[in-house]
């Protein structure tokens, strides 16, 4: 590319980050660092009533901890700043005041409920709905009238009749809008404050952005946006509409859709891992050429192409999610692990808040029992409960193992073996185990089923050895002793 490529992620701060936002600004993130570009974040803060308080701060904390960092932004400037739209309405001005003088923009006093009545009327007559240019040629006469009247003026783009606008889509190819179906439009409201569609423009221009990669919910505004382009005489960035993503169900996500998590502080906060997030949104749209699934963010960045992204919409499968989070925090070590995972056991009262050093060794041995089988760190509380239980609940299958007629033998036997060991490990439970195979004949499932299920209530589970030594030689005896005291009780 003879130019340097520079792209721009632009969200509004009117939420927490989206996926669906979030995989556009992977999307831009990967093909600048591809080509050795700037990656720009723009805060698009013109809609004022739907701006929420602090919800910037915690878009670019959660772009932060995805890991697409920026070239610039409102904590980095690149010289083309200020990076919040709120803080150009100067600079949208002087291209406002320059449409207006050159007659390519017009005053427009129209109220909104003459407006409504416009639409009403051309939807009852089957029309599609546009502006019907009421104030396109006004007099002076005339403007001066509507000024008297108090009514404030918006400002709107003269869109030029019978011309055709086409996008040179990197993922659609061409799309051609028809001038005539669009009508002059708004570019700044009554309040002095521009519209999407004109400070997008002003913004991608003097900050050089050479590509917008974005949904292709923003496809109808495009040509809009090609209209002042050139009657500013700026030249047009090139473009890629990506397609949606879709819910499980192959519909369209909206807000209240509860089959999915949609916000990526949601994911944050479950114990999910930024970089499988990554891997797993990428492949929501884009392909290798080869099959493969598992990336390193070096790999993404060296790999990463528009000519790869589909036009076709992207399922959210969350099995696929959580079986790829899973790869990852096996891959992790444990102390990183253990950290999110005790957050969420100090949540649910199963650790105090402040933790000693033996505290935390034996939470990071009990995480790392449970490791393996965690697809989020949020999943421990369930997983690790039965150690913070004072008593074992038995179902149905562990009663039948309790009944069966070694059982008791069992218990006698490992109870002794237990009050007999000078220091208690995993180690020295493992021997014990051992002496009480020699001891009553009964190996195998025989032997460690019984145990596992008198101790946890559980017929399946971690190492079984591990799990004993956490939960401790009182814990353990007292729980063997019940089922040995009262058996017959527990098992009827």
């Amino acid at each position: 590319m003879s130019k340097k490529v520079r792209v721009r992620f632009a969200p509004s701060p009117t939420g927490h980050l989206h996926i669906g936002g979030a995989r556009s600004a992977l999307f831009n993130y990967l093909f600048a660092r591809h080509h050795g570009g700037d990656f720009i974040v723009r805060i698009e803060d013109t809609d004022r009533k739907r701006n929420v308080e602090d919800a910037e701060a915690k878009l670019i904390e959660s772009l932060r901890w995805f890991g697409t960092e920026w070239d610039e932004s409102i904590d980095k400037d690149g010289g083309v700043g200020p990076y919040r739209s709120m803080d150009r309405l100067d600079i949208y001005q002087k291209y406002i005041d320059q449409l207006v003088a050159e007659g390519k923009a017009y005053p427009c006093y129209c109220t909104e409920e003459e407006l409504t009545a416009e639409r009403e009327a051309q939807k009852a007559r089957g029309e599609t709905p546009r502006y019907a240019g009421t104030c396109r040629n006004l007099t002076p006469e005339q403007i001066e009238v509507y000024e008297a009247e108090g009514r404030k003026a918006s400002i709107r783009f003269r869109v030029q009749e019978n011309r055709e606008y086409t996008v040179h889509d990197h993922i659609r190819g061409e799309v051609t809008f028809e001038s005539n179906g669009i009508g002059d439009f708004v570019i700044c409201r009554p309040d002095g404050i521009p519209t999407y569609n004109f400070a997008v423009v002003i913004d991608d221009a003097l900050m050089k952005i050479t590509h917008v990669i974005r949904g292709e919910e923003h496809l109808s505004n495009t040509p809009r946006q090609l209209m002042i382009y050139e009657a500013l005489g700026f030249e047009a960035p090139e473009f890629a509409h990506v397609a949606l993503i879709l819910n499980p169900d192959g519909k369209k996500m909206s807000k209240r859709d509860e089959s999915i998590i949609q916000f990526m502080e949601q994911y944050r906060e479950l114990g999910y891992l930024p970089e499988a997030l990554m891997n797993f949104l990428v492949l929501l749209g884009w392909s290798p050429e080869e099959e493969q699934e598992i990336f390193t963010r070096e790999e993404l960045i060296e790999k990463f192409s528009l000519s790869r992204v589909s036009k076709s919409p992207a399922i959210f499968d969350v099995h696929k999610l959580n079986w790829m989070n899973n790869y990852y925090i096996k891959q992790t070590p444990v102390e990183r692990i253990a950290e999110l995972c005790i957050s969420h056991m100090q949540s649910a009262g199963q650790l105090p808040q402040e933790l000693s050093d033996e505290q935390r060794i034996w939470a990071e041995r009990l995480v790392a029992l449970y490791q393996e089988q965690l697809h989020y760190a949020a999943e421990i509380v369930e997983l690790a409960a039965s150690f913070f239980e004072n008593e074992v609940k038995y179902d149905e299958e562990a009663k039948t193992v309790l009944a069966e007629e070694q059982v008791p033998d069992v218990m006698k036997a490992f109870y002794e073996e237990l009050a007999a060991l000078d220091e208690y490990t995993a180690d020295t439970i493992k021997g014990a185990l051992k002496a009480v195979q020699k001891s009553t004949g009964q190996k195998g499932k025989k032997l460690f089923m019984p145990v596992r299920v008198a101790v946890t209530g559980f017929t399946h589970g971690r190492d079984l050895n591990e799990t004993l030594f956490l939960l401790g030689r009182e814990t353990v005896m007292q729980r063997v002793a019940n089922v040995a005291n009262h058996y017959e009780q527990i098992v009827k």
